[in-house]
């Protein structure tokens, strides 16, 4: 069973997506387990506190380093778990570091908010840090999200068919590239009709069709 162990301060956010698809069906069969941990539940301030405005000055708020490393540190216990934090700083996501990832056994995943979290935990406590895309998100509950399904449909027994994971954009299978097109019935939709090739149950015209219809992934 691979495990994720998410550190947030908006615990509600997953509720949903971890109950629907491949996902729900991962923790149902207990392919996956999913904790949940509240960052407030770690702070030491009476009201539960953990932000603050940054040093220098500027716009926003900074999560505090005592409610991070605490949860951080209770949560990993002596284990090697690797601790990802979701930062533009990051690498990008691309299915190559999906695949890699879907080798360990669990990871923490920690989710910034705001203008991000104190770089002292940063230094001390992350090993890696991952961005999903050149854009500003609110927080990290969403590329945490991203990074759960991207490595539970490459699981043993997640998806029905392996093949759909073996055999798609930017997997090996494919060199890296972009998928091919796909169609299914009717045969025709609005004066459009599915190649012949397709139709044609010549196995081998059918993947050389498919092969040359491939897109690099840059594209």
């Amino acid at each position: 069973m691979f495990r994720f162990d998410i550190i947030t301060i908006f615990p509600d956010i997953f509720n949903s997506p971890l109950n629907q698809s491949i996902i729900g069906r991962a923790v149902k069969n207990k392919l996956i387990k999913v904790n949940i941990h509240n960052l407030r539940d770690f702070s030491k301030d009476k009201r539960k506190k953990v932000d603050d405005t940054p040093y220098g000055g500027g716009a926003g708020m900074v999560l505090t380093p005592q409610p991070l490393y605490d949860a951080i540190k209770k949560t990993k216990g002596r284990s090697q778990t690797k601790v990802i934090f979701f930062t533009p700083h990051g690498k990008k996501l691309i299915q190559a570091k999906a695949e890699t990832l879907s080798k360990e056994k669990r990871l923490i995943l920690v989710c910034g908010h705001y203008e991000g979290i104190d770089q002292r935990i940063r230094d001390l406590c992350i090993d890696e840090e991952i961005s999903v895309g050149d854009y500003v998100l609110t927080g990290g509950e969403l590329p945490a999200l991203v990074l759960i399904d991207a490595i539970t449909r490459l699981l043993p027994k997640a998806v029905h068919n392996d093949q759909s994971t073996t055999e798609e954009s930017f997997s090996k299978t494919l060199g890296g590239k972009k998928e091919y097109p796909h169609y299914t019935k009717p045969e025709v939709f609005r004066g459009k009709r599915v190649p012949d090739v397709l139709l044609s149950g010549h196995h081998a015209e059918i993947k050389k069709w498919r092969l040359s219809k491939l897109k690099d992934a840059e594209k």
